[in-house]
């Protein structure tokens, strides 16, 4: 084999694997599609989804799972444990934004927050936590 051409499959090896790596590295999730959301009901969120929010200007994004200590379908706990969960809120008109962990139990952190004149409450989490039902009033 000659030696240019096995540098240069190396070297577009090596692309392919950096850039594969980078994007499962950086963790993000592939985007499922935007639904919306009327204001004051429950909407359910797949991770990486995002739900744009009828009559405001606000969106959420179900980015990612922080922790999940809850207890296993079959296993027997004396703690119920919990699931935290990370948001993206935007207000697109205004380009504000700002990240919300929320949390499905109260001993560790909110459960809801605030921005853009609404409140953001986690519901509920889906067992294996590819899912989050929230409501925004």
């Amino acid at each position: 084999m000659d030696l240019q051409r096995f540098v240069a499959g190396l070297f577009a090896f090596a692309v392919v694997t950096v850039g594969a790596g980078s994007s499962v590295a950086a963790g993000q999730p592939v985007a499922g599609p935007a639904v919306s959301a009327p204001s004051g009901q429950e909407v359910t969120l797949r991770l990486g989804q995002e739900a744009a929010v009828a009559g405001k200007d606000l969106t959420v994004r179900f980015t990612r799972v922080v922790a999940d200590s809850r207890c296993r379908p079959g296993m027997t706990c004396i703690w119920q444990g919990e699931a935290t969960l990370a948001f993206l809120l935007k207000e697109p008109g205004r380009g504000e934004s700002t990240t919300a962990e929320l949390h499905s139990g109260i001993r560790t952190g909110p459960q809801a927050t605030s921005f853009a004149a609404s409140r953001i409450e986690l519901v509920s989490v889906s067992e294996d936590g590819g899912e989050a039902t929230v409501r925004i009033s």
